[in-house]
């Protein structure tokens, strides 16, 4: 009997229609788009608006139109795992009101919160449910609403993030496709670097912690910027060397899209050349779980079977991490 493997087989993205570009920036803080552009690479975010829309609306879109592209229904997904910081409540899970939403009622689901590294950690843990042999179709999620969570008169976190995100089914596979290797890594020691430091257990809200806008993500820009750039190109090298890859064997590299200089030296560090990367921080911003499920839907129409892709990502807690997968069909 064959291997089983853990493969995308089909991905669907979503983001909002309101367009946040850098010139309405520059009417809200002191800045500019030539500072934002030169220094993160991003024109335009986009916005979730309409009061009550948490992520769920988001992620129930990204899960609908998944269904639509492979021909399945929703009543046959197995697993739903929802990636995200920005949760529509602490509880329940945000995972089972998009499966409520969608119709997905044999599913079980749970939220994974690993920051920006949020859907390469769910992509591997579904994979895992895979590769048992116990769950057939497996849906993850991947998609943050960080303008809930932005504090619109810090320069530092603004200009970075916006809303969306997308979803991937995973189905069993038996021709060596799909994940083949996977590398995940954290460090609680840079928490205080990039955190929400209020609402949670330790700092639960009340008027002091509102007053003092702690409920907001705040970010030490250059201390971040180091390690991510440090431990995403490292651990990205290191899946290659794993594998005995070279440069030329990879298709295509699918970062994290945080800042565009993180991105050039991953790539950099990798030995691949730009055409092979996937970007579109431009567009979108940080969407922190939603930017790689967000670059492979955009980019799904140039995929073919039998890619070699590798994932990379790194998000504040610190967490991080790469995969190697084999793309698993033509569109």
């Amino acid at each position: 009997m064959s291997k089983i493997t853990a493969a995308i087989t089909a991905v669907n993205g979503y983001v909002p229609d309101y367009v946040l570009d850098n010139k309405e920036l520059e009417t809200m803080i002191e800045t500019t788009d030539e500072w934002i552009t030169s220094r993160t690479g991003i024109k335009e975010r986009r916005i979730l608006k309409g009061e009550g829309n948490g992520v769920s609306v988001m992620g129930a879109e990204a899960v609908r139109g998944l269904c639509k592209k492979r021909g399945i229904s929703p009543e046959e997904i197995d697993l739903l795992i929802c990636c995200t910081v920005t949760a529509d409540h602490i509880f329940p899970a945000t995972a089972n009101i998009i499966t409520d939403k969608v119709g997905a009622i044999n599913a079980f689901g749970f939220d994974l919160n690993a920051a920006c590294s949020g859907f390469i950690y769910g992509l591997v843990t579904g994979s895992k449910y895979i590769e048992s042999g116990s769950h057939k179709k497996v849906v993850i999620v991947g998609v943050d609403k960080m303008s809930a969570i932005v504090d619109y008169t810090d320069r530092a976190t603004c200009i970075i993030f916006g809303d969306g995100g997308g979803a991937v089914l995973l189905e069993p596979n038996e021709e060596g496709l799909g994940v083949q290797d996977s590398i995940l890594r954290s460090d609680g020691s840079g928490a205080k670097y990039l955190a929400q430091k209020a609402g949670g257990s330790a700092y639960p809200p009340t008027h002091e912690t509102i007053d003092a806008r702690e409920h907001y993500a705040r970010q030490d820009g250059k201390v971040v910027f180091k390690f991510a750039v440090t431990k995403m190109a490292d651990v990205s090298a290191e899946i290659m060397k794993n594998n005995n890859l070279s440069a030329d064997d990879i298709a295509w590299l699918v970062p994290h899209q945080a800042n565009k200089r993180i991105i050039d030296a991953t790539a950099r560090r990798m030995g691949v050349s730009d055409e092979k990367v996937m970007l579109n921080i431009e567009k979108y911003g940080n969407t922190t779980s939603g930017t790689i499920p967000l670059c492979l839907w955009e980019w799904e129409n140039q995929l073919k079977k039998g890619d070699n892709i590798i994932i990379a990502a790194f998000g504040g807690g610190f967490t991080w991490g790469s995969i190697y997968m084999k793309w698993a069909y033509n569109s």
